[in-house]
């Protein structure tokens, strides 16, 4: 069997992508997260925040028009472009690096349609929640656009969707290797030890997983934290353990009280430390 890593930063720091001397916006990479309807758009708002304070250049909310004054209300740095139609959709979304599809989406057709329509595009896909719920009846049918540099983000639930049976019958670290391979993409499954497993058989287990993190929209912003470093240029698998690192450090570093909104705020410090550390082994 393959051997499982830790997840601490000596596994992905060394791809950790630190802007250079001469960075601009654009050369930090460009996320685009899809919203949902106007009442359910906190979501993708919350994925777009994490992404923005873990290190992307440019994050745009794609919004369908009915959203766009919810969304334009409560958005700031990141940026806000609407569309009606999966084609649209696509357009805007084709100098994107990374994109974030599911967070308050909608489970059904609009929101398969609006995969596909991603896949048509250079993005790295980060999907989560409704998004990969939409595909419970015909799972190949997910599988079978995606490629190595996309990244699965289910809790134990929606992994029973995508995966009936594997989690009972393997375990969680074998049933995420499995699932990782049969979908052909990275897999973060979701749970006190996230397990983190790569279609060439890579798996490692997070051990500062927090239970402040069991608070509605934690989720969404792990999405967002993936993505942004994968904008970035990090490699998927990589960027997903780093995502999901950063994630629990900081809910343990703020404790008690946590709420979603408070995790994209938490990361600055937590990147802090490892860039001194990172800057203090260059002296040396």
């Amino acid at each position: 069997m393959a051997h499982t890593l830790r997840n601490d930063p000596d596994l992905w720091l060394p791809l950790f992508p630190w802007p250079s001397a001469d960075a601009h916006k654009h050369a930090r990479g460009r996320m685009v997260v899809v919203s949902g309807d106007a009442w359910s758009t906190g979501a993708a708002r919350l994925a777009a925040r994490g992404g923005l304070r873990i290190g992307a250049g440019v994050v745009t909310v794609l919004s369908p028009t009915e959203a766009l004054a919810t969304n334009a209300a409560h958005l700031e740095a990141v940026m806000l472009r609407g569309f009606d139609e999966p084609n649209q959709l696509a357009e805007l979304a084709q100098t994107a690096d990374a994109a974030v599809i599911g967070p308050a989406a909608g489970v059904g057709e609009r929101t398969t349609l609006n995969l596909f329509a991603l896949t048509t595009t250079g993005a790295a896909l980060v999907i989560d929640a409704d998004a990969l719920t939409s595909f419970q009846d015909d799972p190949d049918n997910l599988f079978s656009v995606l490629d190595r540099d996309d990244v699965l983000t289910p809790h134990p639930g929606e992994f029973a969707r995508l995966f009936p049976g594997l989690l009972e019958e393997k375990g969680r670290e074998a049933a995420a290797r499995e699932a990782s391979e049969r979908a052909g993409a990275v897999v973060i499954l979701k749970g006190p030890e996230t397990v983190i497993a790569s279609p060439d058989g890579r798996v490692s287990v997070n051990p500062n997983g927090s239970p402040w993190l069991a608070t509605a929209g934690s989720g969404d912003v792990l999405a967002g934290f993936c993505a942004g470093l994968i904008a970035q240029g990090m490699p998927s698998f990589e960027a997903a353990c780093a995502a999901v690192w950063l994630h629990s450090r900081c809910a343990g570093e703020f404790g008690p009280g946590l709420i979603s909104e408070d995790l994209p705020d938490l990361v600055p410090a937590a990147l802090n430390e490892l860039f001194v550390a990172k800057m203090g082994q260059n002296l040396r």
